[in-house]
């Protein structure tokens, strides 16, 4: 396991975290984290009261090779807002490859596709909340952003048998007052705009550019382009020697109030172009999003 890594308390987090969050916070909050996603509105009808949920399959997750990241060169690829029609195709190309990922998931798409998340929990990859239904954590009253991370926890537990331990908040965004529903924060550190570029091509040299030792790289399941970098993305990390790891095991412990967006020591951190989140007015429609 990869011995360092960077925690930061959540009271120090808004003037420390670099601009390069998979969703920036409105520009009103406090929380300077990179808009990596488009604005959505909850759906009216994406109840988790009435989330039809199947048992947890009977089949048990895959022993995984435990990974020492003080060791090999690790990484981690994330991928937010699924499951979607497009997970099974990125599932078979991490397969294929001997590779892990992490997937941050909403309710409502859990609702959706939920025999990708069973598949997901089968194969051995680790799986994050990311709220019911991908609402700006930073604007929500207490109450409602616990009601958001609990009830997406349940229904994964309901399809999975296993309850998440980690979120990603949408946007990146939130407060110091933001509740953490028992869980680490977990955010990324290379952004590969896969939600605005939609191209494999520019997605997989934005991952590969960014890629270091300790990366968390960010990515959504939901686009078709992405799913058809991740095939030659991998290949091409793996040839540069990396070891794709889930966040657990590129991060070992959490603190349950801590923030993380990287195993890198601030000291070997390759440099990276400064950025500035997306204001809200000019974030993408709903259907063009997400982070």
């Amino acid at each position: 396991m990869f011995t360092v890594r960077r925690l930061i308390p959540s009271a120090l987090l808004l003037a420390t975290l670099p601009l390069t969050a998979c969703s920036a916070g409105p520009s009103a909050s406090p929380t300077p984290a990179q808009h990596l996603a488009n604005t959505a509105t909850p759906s009216a009808t994406a109840s988790p009261s009435t989330t039809p949920t199947p048992s947890p399959s009977a089949t048990p997750s895959p022993a995984q090779p435990r990974v020492d990241c003080a060791v090999n060169k690790c990484l981690a690829l994330t991928f937010d807002d699924g499951p979607g029609p497009y997970t099974d195709q990125i599932l078979d190309a991490l397969v294929k490859h001997k590779a892990t990922a992490t997937f941050f998931v909403l309710g409502e798409q859990v609702k959706a596709f939920p025999k990708q998340l069973q598949r997901e929990h089968q194969l051995g990859m680790a799986i994050g909340d990311h709220s019911w239904s991908h609402r700006d954590l930073s604007r929500a009253s207490r109450e409602k952003a616990t009601e958001e991370l609990t009830s997406t926890a349940d229904v994964i537990k309901q399809v999975t048998g296993t309850a998440p331990t980690m979120v990603r908040p949408p946007y990146g965004a939130f407060r110091k007052s933001t509740p953490h529903a028992g869980m680490p924060f977990v955010l990324w550190d290379v952004d590969t705009l896969d939600w605005k570029n939609r191209s494999a091509s520019r997605t997989t040299e934005l991952a590969l550019a960014g890629a270091h030792r300790g990366a968390i790289i960010l990515m959504h399941d939901i686009h078709p382009s992405t799913a058809r970098a991740v095939p030659g993305m991998i290949a091409a990390l793996q040839a540069k020697g990396y070891t794709l790891v889930t966040v657990p095991e590129l991060l070992g412990p959490m603190s349950p109030g801590g923030v993380y967006f990287t195993a890198t020591p601030p000291s070997t951190r390759p440099a990276r172009p400064s950025t500035r989140p997306t204001p809200p007015s000019t974030r993408p429609t709903p259907m063009a999003r997400r982070a």
